[in-house]
């Protein structure tokens, strides 16, 4: 008898912690799926249907369609680690920050694999705009300045603006191809995003791009 009152106990606090509304699971570091580069819209249809868009569903991105945005993004796309976005002198500069519901995630290409930064929802800060609470998937672009090798501040900025919007154009077309609705964001309030994000004083935020589902979906 002990012993079965000691299994309810312990069932009893195991279902009180699960459902305490503030209760969250661990978050942990997330290897994405291989990506798939056999699928897509083609170009010129891409093209022709890539907009901006600033209505979202709240509804999660499904495993395969996250890694093959952040491989489409700026993945590593041959066998010397160069990537699907250009970068001045392959410096390969500029890091994209996730901001999901259960954390904000810094992309890893190399191990095409997310790493947590921070167990918090983030998603609000990433603009001004108020939709951008609603897309699931929030990338920030952040510059790693001290990865450039000679020149000013100025020419790794110059360089790094650059670069962001290649990725942001890659990012433009994986949507119009995969039907989700995004769209780029420079009113961002920078300072108190970096300070949130805990960023390196060499770590600027480019710009910002919220990804999910048109609101008109079917």
């Amino acid at each position: 008898m002990k012993r079965l009152f000691l299994i309810i106990l312990m069932l009893s606090l195991f279902t009180t912690i699960f459902q305490d509304p503030g209760f969250t699971a661990e978050v942990t570091n997330m290897r994405l799926l291989p990506p798939d580069t056999e699928g897509g819209k083609p170009l010129m249809q891409a093209l022709s249907e890539r907009k901006s868009s600033r209505e979202f569903r709240p509804d999660e991105l499904p495993p395969q369609v996250l890694s093959n945005l952040l491989w489409a993004a700026n993945g590593v796309n041959r066998p010397d680690g160069r990537r699907t976005s250009p970068s001045a002198k392959n410096t390969q500069e500029i890091e994209i920050y996730v901001a999901k519901k259960e954390a904000l995630y810094l992309y890893d290409a190399k191990e095409h694999a997310l790493t947590v930064v921070i167990p918090e929802d983030i998603r609000s800060r990433i603009g001004r705009q108020v939709f951008v609470q609603d897309a699931p998937v929030g990338l920030i672009f952040v510059a790693n300045t001290g990865k450039f090798r000679g020149g000013s501040e100025e020419d790794a900025l110059f360089y790094s603006a650059t670069d962001t919007g290649y990725v942001s154009q890659n990012v433009y077309l994986f949507c119009a191809s995969e039907g989700l609705s995004t769209v780029v964001l420079g009113t961002i309030d920078r300072d108190q995003l970096a300070k949130t994000m805990k960023l390196q004083p060499r770590q600027r935020i480019i710009l910002t791009q919220p990804v999910g589902y048109p609101k008109n979906r079917s």
